[in-house]
């Protein structure tokens, strides 16, 4: 046997055992990130000194280095629904939804165990401090500013932790059944007062018309004979059997200045 006969098998001995190791290792050795993941790197334990890779191809040392993926869009996590006592001392029952997402991948990864178990817990508890301290009117009619008060403040506890809070929005308000009869009748009854206000600036209305026209016919006397034939003349519009004889004014003149001398 030939020289290069022999040297065939050695180099397939060599070569099976490079590309099963090269087919185990290369996958632990090279990850793909999308465009909204990064990698926090430890080696042997400690933070990489480059911090958070990625997006694209990077390159692991097998055994060496722990990649920890961390997703950077913004989520949404439900707040339970949670019993809490008005300023005013009215129960209701509410529920909310934060909006959050990772800006530091570092300090979410090593400030915090479970950043989004200790967001919803951080939510939960200032739903109640922030609700227990407004009014039940206020939390009906004001909601806006509710849910700026309770983003401020969560995302002022989550910022160490590398986490954005982009808006808390309060999403139920359950009242008990006695609180609703009683919102029920207050509406109405406030119904009922407009309606006994517009009634009243009504009348009033028409007895202010109604004294300068009187002043006008006092001071123009004829302007009583033209509204006496207007009458007429609406009377005589219908059609009914109504008969009328027009009598003039002026006939019952003297009796009215005699009426006058007597007083």
């Amino acid at each position: 046997m030939t020289d290069s006969t022999l040297l065939l098998p050695r180099i397939l001995s060599w070569l099976i055992p490079l590309l099963l190791l090269g087919a185990v290792v290369l996958p632990m050795a090279v990850r793909v990130l999308r465009e909204y993941e990064r990698a926090v790197v430890f080696r042997l334990g400690k933070l990489h000194r480059f911090g958070a890779k990625g997006p694209g191809l990077i390159f692991l040392i097998p055994i060496v280095d722990r990649m920890v993926r961390m997703d950077l869009r913004i989520v949404t996590i439900d707040v339970a629904k949670q019993e809490v006592m008005t300023h005013d001392n009215v129960p209701v029952t509410v529920d909310a939804v934060v909006y959050f997402r990772v800006i530091d991948p570092v300090a979410a990864v090593v400030k915090v165990e479970n950043f989004w178990k200790a967001t919803s817990l951080i939510a939960q508890t200032t739903l109640r401090s922030v609700l227990g301290q407004a009014d039940m009117d206020e939390l009906l009619s004001r909601r806006d500013k509710i849910n700026q008060t309770l983003q401020e403040i969560i995302d002022r506890q989550t910022d160490p932790w590398g986490v954005k809070v982009a808006a808390v929005e309060v999403r139920d308000v359950s009242l008990p059944d006695t609180m609703k009869r009683a919102m029920a009748k207050q509406a109405e009854a406030e119904r009922e007062r407009r309606a006994k206000i517009v009634n009243a600036e009504g009348e009033f209305q028409a007895a202010a018309k109604m004294v300068q026209a009187a002043e006008m016919i006092s001071k123009e006397p004829i302007a009583l004979q033209l509204r006496y034939l207007q009458t007429m003349r609406e009377i005589s519009s219908e059609h009914n059997t109504t008969t009328f004889v027009p009598i003039p004014i002026d006939l019952f003149s003297p009796f009215f200045a005699k009426h006058g001398e007597g007083k």
